[in-house]
């Protein structure tokens, strides 16, 4: 009877450890909004990005007089015989490199310093300055190396220079192919670089309070790195030869538990 016990623990100590070795993890987004439940909640006005060193900017000038708007954008002017003022074509200039000072060198302006400034404030600024030299001056400021970075256990991870400035991390998952069923969803780290300061910040996407998470927007030079759950840092660290020769011992393993069961009653 001793022995016919001590095989049913057996048993059941093998069928335990492959049903909690087998369970399903979480993969769904926002899992604690109920399905078919309607969800709403008051957008956040996030805090806008700041230009950084080493920001790549484009920035345009428009005004009533072609002559400042080829000057002021890098264009050439050229003159005909009677000496009057051609507009030859304007060629879009390379950007303007926030150097380690925090400054950019503006045509005319000559330096001119827009590091910790948001692109509104940065477009005020070299409108008041330009005011002194053209009449009502259109400002246009642009990011040209606006990139986020999404890496770990994503689909397709790579650098990503983007057009826009405006990404949340849904949408940078999204250029990354989305998680693979490996990546950790509630426990996404967030790296950003800010002020002279570095700070990393896990999210947790099953939750609905990350749509009000100041780093649902994201930064430019943000890093996205999604943790690998346990199993795959298993797999990863364990010959995958050795995983198949466990398995099969396992399920040998169980069979004859199976048939000792039968045996001893």
């Amino acid at each position: 009877m001793r022995k016919s016990t001590l095989v049913n623990s057996l048993v059941f100590i093998f069928l335990l450890s492959g049903i909690f070795g087998c369970a399903k993890r979480n993969l769904v987004y926002f899992s604690d909004i109920e399905s078919g439940a309607d969800f709403s909640t008051q957008i956040t006005k996030f805090p806008e990005p700041t230009i950084q060193k080493g920001d790549l900017l484009k920035i345009t000038v428009s005004s009533l007089n072609p002559e400042s708007n080829l000057l002021f954008n890098a264009g050439v002017m050229s003159s005909s015989e009677d000496g009057r003022v051609m507009n030859a074509a304007v060629p879009i200039n390379e950007g303007y490199l926030v150097d380690k000072d925090g400054q950019v060198n503006f045509p005319v302006l000559g330096m001119v310093v827009l590091e910790g400034l948001t692109k509104e404030e940065a477009i005020e600024k070299m409108a008041q300055r330009l005011e002194e030299y053209v009449k009502d001056p259109i400002v246009n400021v642009q990011y040209l190396n606006f990139k986020i970075t999404v890496i770990g256990e994503v689909s397709k991870p790579n650098t990503f220079t983007l057009e826009t400035d405006r990404i949340t991390i849904l949408e940078a998952l999204g250029l990354a192919g989305d998680m693979t069923e490996f990546g950790k969803r509630e426990n996404v780290l967030v790296i950003r670089d800010e002020d002279g300061v570095r700070k990393a910040v896990r999210l947790n996407l099953n939750n609905r309070e990350i749509l009000n998470s100041p780093y649902f927007m994201l930064h430019q030079n943000d890093v996205v790195y999604v943790e690998p759950d346990k199993m795959k840092a298993i797999q990863a660290s364990t010959n995958q030869r050795a995983i198949t020769i466990f398995g099969i011992l396992a399920s040998l393993g169980i069979a004859v538990l199976f048939n000792l069961r039968f045996y001893f009653e």
